[in-house]
């Protein structure tokens, strides 16, 4: 099993509120497991509950707001991980032409 951290101590511990939390995982931008009715976050996905933590808090991006960041920065990542697959590609085709 990874490790992992209940939402009680994560909202103690970051000292935001538990809404926000609970908010994060109604809206599917935060995964959490649960037993016995507690949620815990994989410590793996503790990088993406601190950079909500600053997008809400610092920059105060509400929710709708996060959601349409996420959403278009994990788009970004899909596209240049396309562009670095179809680069791939055209080098394998040039190397081919090139030995001709």
């Amino acid at each position: 099993m990874s490790e992992r951290i209940s939402r009680e101590e994560l909202v103690k511990i970051y000292n935001v509120e538990i809404t926000f939390f609970d908010e994060l995982v109604t809206g599917g931008l935060l995964p959490v497991e649960t037993e016995n009715e507690t949620r815990y976050l994989l410590y793996d996905d503790l990088p993406v509950f601190e950079k909500f933590i600053n997008w809400h808090y610092d920059l105060e991006i509400n929710l709708p707001g996060l959601e349409v960041i996420h959403d278009m920065l994990r788009k970004m990542e899909e596209m240049h991980q396309k562009n670095r697959e179809l680069m791939h590609k055209l080098s394998v085709i040039r190397g081919k032409y090139e030995d001709i």
